[in-house]
């Protein structure tokens, strides 16, 4: 589920080099290491490959970063955010490398998550819409109180748990994502919009149709409400 946190990773690990090669997993190595994917290798290959900082992707990635990875892709280093990933049995994904010298870390983008993603869509059950009718005076629209309550409750070894996301977006930030390029005089400008609600391999492929109809596009996203 590859989302803005994973893009804000990728942006700050540009920012520290020249070139930036990211390796994927497969589903295998997640599937045996952390659990069922979202979305497929193949599509989580593209979605990477058309994040604007990523120059090059590796497929298959081994789950425990390996030297001779990154020595076969001539690579200086590694970055990964300040969380630490283990495999299955409990290894520090990137110890190896650590011990190396060749391993820096970025700032993990707060108020975002893969499961912080899956638990909002298994709150979006048919009584969801129906609360978010009679509440619109919730924190969070279309969730009421007790349910934000039980959601967000502090969890376990044993029962981990996720919370409610109160990022928000500021200019500040948008402005980093930004290529910061105004249409020059005579372009062709092209306009779509959308929700783009959980954005995946299909509004990838339809923005790269868009822009070739033109030189400049200009995407609209709906708010929430």
């Amino acid at each position: 589920m590859m989302h803005f946190g994973h893009a804000n990773a990728l942006r700050q690990a540009k920012a520290m080099g020249d070139y930036l090669i990211v390796g994927v997993h497969s589903d295998e190595e997640i599937e045996k290491n952390k659990g069922p994917c979202v979305m497929k290798e193949d599509e989580r290959y593209a979605a990477v490959a058309a994040c604007k900082w990523v120059d090059e992707v590796v497929p298959d990635a081994p789950y425990i970063t390996q030297l001779d990875v990154l020595n076969k892709y001539d690579v200086d280093f590694v970055v990964h955010g300040d969380d630490i990933t283990t495999a299955a049995d409990g290894t520090d994904c990137y110890q190896i490398v650590k011990d190396a010298g060749r391993y820096q870390e970025c700032r993990r983008t707060e108020g975002i998550s893969t499961t912080e993603l899956v638990g909002r869509m298994l709150m979006l059950t048919r009584e969801h819409h129906y609360r978010s009718r009679r509440n619109v005076n919730s924190p969070i629209r279309g969730v009421d109180d007790r349910t934000v309550s039980e959601f967000s409750a502090g969890g376990s070894k044993e029962q981990k748990s996720t919370s409610i996301s109160h990022y928000l977006s500021t200019s500040k930030k948008i402005v980093q994502f930004s290529s910061g390029r105004e249409p020059n005089s005579g372009d062709r400008v092209v306009y779509v919009d959308g929700a783009f609600d959980l954005f995946h391999v299909g509004h990838i492929e339809f923005l790269k149709r868009a822009r070739e109809l033109g030189d400049y596009l200009l995407v609209g996203i709906h708010d929430d409400n």
